[in-house]
């Protein structure tokens, strides 16, 4: 059996955005915020290759009516696309159909095989234009690494950021009006005078804390305005939780494939459905959260509360990430940065060598202050 990784090609014609010059195909390019040919350099404004203008309105679909049924007009890319699908971290990359696929952009497996949909993927509303340089990212990398004091100084010295990558992944975002009703016990704190013996045979008194239960209701309106739901099955959630927020609801763009020219894109694992319940847990414990805040007294308990969600509405968008993906022994990690904010979030290895001069340091110190301590 041959070692090369699988390569994986498209016949399909792929929708190019041509340069002005040179006719090579230009590629969307965050730093000028201009499309640029790699060929010639020669730069064109967004506008004269976008058919989507800044003035057009991102729409919200009503939850409900979605939930029934997407039409296939508001499926497929608007460009031709290549999907493949990572059999090791199960993601689903979409790039350029002339772009030929080795390696996941997520993981760096070889195991790639080609994806049919049974039906098109909803396409993006709008997406969050990338926003850091690949120069910019990978200055924060080395600085991000060069804070890790327990990294080893191999992993410093390696050339890490030769493999990061810029991807596209998907979220979905969710409004919704709720209307809570709660009810508890509220509790309220008084002192009581407690009298005892204590080991002399002496009385003694002391003030015991005691608390006073009263029923209480009340009351809640909260609006909930694009909570995200990430729909990535390439990189790990709790990394896409340290590096949020993204700025959906003041920065998005309507979509278009030319904010994607030359970008890999990750199609969506999680469905609307599922994103659907996602974010009505979520919301549900932060409206727990907020009734909770009402409740008077100096503590609570038996906290129920009722919600009512109305005005439901939903947005597929997609948001610009920088990932880092690396071997390091026997163990993969991955580093994320946030595209538009600059925000990072990674695990990185530790050296077992720095701990232990770590502890040793702390123990000394420990000890030092004892043996002052003796001396006075």
């Amino acid at each position: 059996m041959s070692d090369q990784p699988p390569i994986i090609q498209s016949a399909t014609a792929s929708k190019k955005f041509s340069c002005p010059s040179c006719g090579g195909e230009a590629q969307w390019n965050p730093a000028k915020k201009l499309l640029v040919c790699p060929f010639c350099g020669t730069t064109s404004p967004a506008q004269a290759e976008l058919t989507a203008t800044g003035g057009e309105e991102i729409a919200e679909h009503d939850l409900v009516a979605a939930l029934r049924g997407i039409p296939d007009s508001a499926r497929g890319w608007q460009a031709a696309r290549t999907s493949v699908k990572c059999q090791s971290c199960q993601a689903i990359s979409v790039f350029d159909a002339t772009r030929v696929g080795q390696r996941c952009d997520f993981c760096g497996s070889t195991a790639l095989v080609p994806y049919e949909e049974i039906k098109e993927a909803f396409r993006p509303e709008s997406l969050l234009p990338m926003k850091l340089s690949e120069t910019q990212v990978r200055e924060s990398i080395r600085q991000w690494y060069g804070s890790r004091w327990f990294a080893p100084n191999k992993l410093k010295r390696a050339a890490l950021t030769d493999i990061v990558k810029g991807l596209y992944i998907p979220y979905w975002t969710f409004d919704a009006q709720v209307h809570a009703e709660w009810t508890a016990e509220s509790g309220y704190y008084y002192y009581e005078t407690e009298y005892y013996t204590d080991a002399d045979g002496k009385e003694q008194r002391r003030e015991v804390q005691r608390v006073r239960w009263e029923p209480s209701a009340g009351a809640l309106d909260h609006f909930f305005d694009d909570e995200l739901v990430p729909a990535s099955r390439g990189v790990q959630p709790e990394m896409l939780r340290q590096i949020e927020p993204f700025p959906t609801t003041s920065e998005l763009v309507p979509y278009n494939a030319g904010y994607l020219s030359g970008w890999v894109v990750e199609r969506y694992q999680i469905d609307l459905v599922a994103a659907a319940d996602n974010s009505r847990s979520q919301m549900e414990r932060k409206m727990y959260a907020l009734c909770a805040q009402q409740v008077p007294g100096d503590t609570h308990r038996d906290l129920q509360v009722e919600s009512v969600f109305s005005g439901q509405t939903f947005k597929h968008v997609l948001v610009p990430i920088w990932l880092l993906t690396y071997d390091y022994g026997a163990q993969h990690y991955q580093v994320v940065i946030n595209g538009y904010t600059g925000v990072i979030a990674g695990k990185y290895p530790k050296s077992w060598v720095k701990i232990l001069f770590a502890v040793l340091a702390g123990l000394a110190a420990v000890g030092g202050i004892v043996l002052l301590s003796a001396h006075r």
